[in-house]
């Protein structure tokens, strides 16, 4: 990718967990367009395909390339169930990211994102991207490494501020140690907690160098682009720009917070990026939220952009992830006209507005509409470090049991309106987990606002391609 003709007019969104995995990813490649896999919780994406039986072999296949093979030969003799889970059975766990993890744990999250990456390439010649959300850090260095060793095209992240994944990215493309610091709530500001990744924990002799991919952090400001254009410790590549209209996690409004009447954020003109000033930093960038219709491309070329960037038009394609149930559903919805999309300030653990499909009608509302789930967290990826009295480190969530929370120091005013993200993303890919109870976890279904104007595109169709996603875009361009 260059800031030329050659870069591509449409990215495809790397939304939630397993919504864009690599068949989304490929199918958009193969227009000629990004292709983006997600890269969130992508250990536990990868052994709870397995565990669901792997119809096709696709994931083994995968693994029949990955150049360790001994530790691919581990993963399908641990998680594979070649008939799937019985019913009833809930999936075997992988232990929750934690700091100083061992290789043996890190390799996992090295394996999946390798998987991921390397099926999406597969059959084309095109690029293919991965997406990362800054703010789930444990996981973040294997997981490049992984994507790298499959040969990933460009790196792509946003929810924090990334300013240290470049010089990580040059590290680890000639297999060198590499660290990034891990925010830890409470610890002393004159001491540094860092994440580290050594390619030689698991490779002797080191392979020949890799591919060094590019970077595209997501930001939602020019001052942030400005900063880590200037600040940040390597490399940059672009930008996509995202305004408040975009799905999932969305940058809080600038200044105090305040909400409308339907309890949602209210963002303002400070709240837009200037985009001449991102124009004049000379590096290529992509506008995203609210670009899911014709003339878009058209609009943001003209206003200096590469393209555009594009989520929602996706998210409900054939190719996606979500489960076919679930995309049934919406797309019911969304012609019946009673489809909404909220956001939500405080479902996220992680602090930032999070965007949430609802509906009401005679049938009920959207799935888990209320967050009415009994409280578990056992998957950890939206955990935040914090320092005990001792300076060891522990790790809580808002979403977690709330005596849990409490206990570890947290107030219960944090715990009002939390939601378990990680097990309900995972849910809404068909991959959610079976309780004790016997209940399985209920999806949240996340979207960007344009879900609302989906029905223009659909013309009363009640599915269609990537590709048909990408005509619709680059009609009028």
């Amino acid at each position: 990718m260059d800031h030329t003709s050659q870069s591509p007019a449409i990215v495809q969104g790397g939304m939630g967990v397993a919504v864009s995995g690599w068949k989304l990813a490929r199918a958009v490649a193969r227009t000629g367009q990004l292709g983006v896999v997600s890269g969130t919780g992508i250990d536990s994406v990868l052994v709870r395909r397995l565990q669901d039986g792997d119809a096709g072999g696709d994931v083994r296949r995968a693994l029949d390339h990955f150049p360790l093979r001994s530790v691919a030969a581990a993963v399908i003799e641990r998680f594979h169930q070649p008939r799937g889970r019985a019913p009833g059975q809930p999936y075997r766990l992988l232990p929750r990211p934690r700091h100083g993890e061992s290789p043996h744990r890190s390799a996992w999250s090295m394996v999946a994102a390798f998987v991921e990456v390397f099926l999406a390439k597969h059959g084309h010649d095109r690029p293919i991207g991965i997406n990362l959300l800054t703010k789930v850090q444990i996981p973040t260095l294997p997981t490049l490494y992984g994507a790298m060793l499959a040969g990933v095209d460009v790196v792509i992240m946003g929810a924090g501020i990334p300013r240290e994944i470049p010089r990580a990215l040059d590290q680890l493309a000639d297999h060198r140690p590499a660290t990034l610091r891990l925010d830890v709530t409470g610890s002393d500001p004159r001491s540094e907690v860092r994440l580290e990744f050594d390619p030689s924990h698991h490779f002797d002799p080191l392979p020949a160098p890799l591919l060094r991919p590019q970077f595209l952090p997501i930001v939602s400001s020019h001052v942030l682009a400005t900063t880590l254009a200037r600040k940040s410790n390597g490399r940059i590549d672009g930008f996509v720009i995202e305004s408040p209209s975009a799905g999932g996690h969305n940058a809080p409004p600038r200044g105090t917070l305040r909400v409308d009447a339907d309890g949602q954020p209210i963002y303002g003109d400070r709240d837009t990026a200037d985009l001449a000033q991102i124009a004049a930093l000379g590096l290529p960038y992509w506008i995203a939220g609210g670009q899911g219709h014709p003339g878009a491309l058209a609009a943001a070329r003209a206003a200096g952009a590469a393209g555009i960037q594009v989520g929602t038009l996706f998210a409900f394609c054939d190719e996606s992830g979500f489960s076919d149930a679930l995309k049934r559903q919406v797309l019911e919805h969304v012609l019946a006209g009673d489809a909404r999309v909220r956001t939500d300030p405080r479902a996220s653990p992680t602090g930032y507005p999070f965007k949430i499909v609802e509906w009401n009608d005679a049938a009920g509302s959207a799935p888990d509409a209320h967050g009415t789930r009994h409280r578990h967290c056992d998957l950890g990826y939206l955990r935040e470090a914090y320092a005990l009295a001792d300076g060891s480190i522990g790790y809580r969530c808002p979403g977690e049991p709330v005596e849990s929370w409490v206990r570890k120091g947290g107030s219960i005013e944090a715990t009002i309106g939390r939601r378990c993200l990680c097990n309900a993303l995972f849910a809404a890919a068909d991959l959610g987990q079976t309780r004790p109870e016997g209940t399985t976890e209920p999806p949240i279904v996340t979207s960007g606002d344009e879900l609302r104007t989906l029905g223009t595109f659909l013309r009363g169709r009640t599915h269609y391609s990537a590709a048909d996603v990408v005509s619709y875009l680059l009609d009028g361009a």
